[in-house]
């Protein structure tokens, strides 16, 4: 006990002071593209045939990026010798609308607003979420599980996963929804209890990512459950998910 007590001591504070103070991330993180289309060289399509998931479109001088279908690799900014597009530092991606993942020059992302008054009442202190992985690579599962460790410590802030959807406030879903998860996750929607909450995690939820388009799957959740929070990612980081969540429940500005 006493060899363990000196180790805690000897580790000292390992919790991120997220919020309270902007996060380091490495060198290597890709976050928030930024997009200088007057960069472009006419008639130049490098970045938009570069792109694996069709989430660039336009041409020379009026690019766009669908942030729910970027995989957030770096194929389009290397394609690009004049630096068109290059990838941030900054982690904030989630968004409360669909159409606001459509990232265009000179346009700040529209970051997650606050749930209304009565669902910041009943879930701002404790929010229990059922997570469904309808047929994700385990990418974002990964992500997930590192918001419980001590580094992130979501349940610092009364957010928590839980085993049963009926002790659940809402469903967090990754995956582009396989043709075998479909119905499990209408069923685990139901058994919800109400007013409940749906987070779309990573790009295969919001729009099917790498697998978009093919018949053994449903393009994201979009057409098959109401969504209250979007966050973009090829998995999102912690801090994206956190941030999010905490901007959805009204507890970050």
């Amino acid at each position: 006990m006493l060899n363990t007590l000196l180790t805690r001591v000897r580790h000292g504070r390992r919790t991120t002071s997220f919020p309270a103070q902007e996060p380091t991330l490495p060198e290597r993180f890709r976050g928030l593209p930024l997009l200088h289309p007057e960069r472009c060289t006419d008639g130049c399509q490098g970045c938009i045939e570069a792109c694996p998931t069709a989430a660039i479109r336009g041409e020379a001088g009026r690019l766009a990026i669908d942030l729910g279908r970027c995989l957030f690799c770096p194929a389009c900014a290397q394609a690009c010798a004049a630096g068109a597009i290059e990838l941030s530092h900054d982690y904030r991606l989630a968004v409360r609308d669909r159409a606001a993942l459509q990232l265009t020059p000179g346009a700040p992302l529209a970051l997650a607003e606050p749930l209304g008054k009565e669902l910041r009442r009943l879930l701002g202190r404790a929010l229990k979420l059922r997570q469904v992985s309808a047929g994700g690579c385990n990418g974002c599962e990964v992500e997930l599980n590192a918001l419980g460790n001590t580094i992130f410590d979501a349940g610092r802030f009364g957010i928590q996963f839980v085993a049963s959807p009926r002790h659940a406030d809402g469903l967090l879903v990754t995956g582009p929804v396989s043709a075998a998860m479909r119905e499990p996750l209408l069923t685990t929607y139901r058994a919800v209890p109400r007013p409940k909450i749906v987070i779309a995690c990573g790009a295969c939820a919001i729009s099917g990512g790498p697998f978009a388009g093919h018949p053994e799957v449903n393009d994201g959740i979009g057409d098959l459950l109401p969504v209250d929070l979007f966050c973009a990612g090829c998995p999102p980081h912690p801090f994206t998910l956190l941030d999010g969540l905490l901007r959805l429940l009204g507890r970050r500005a």
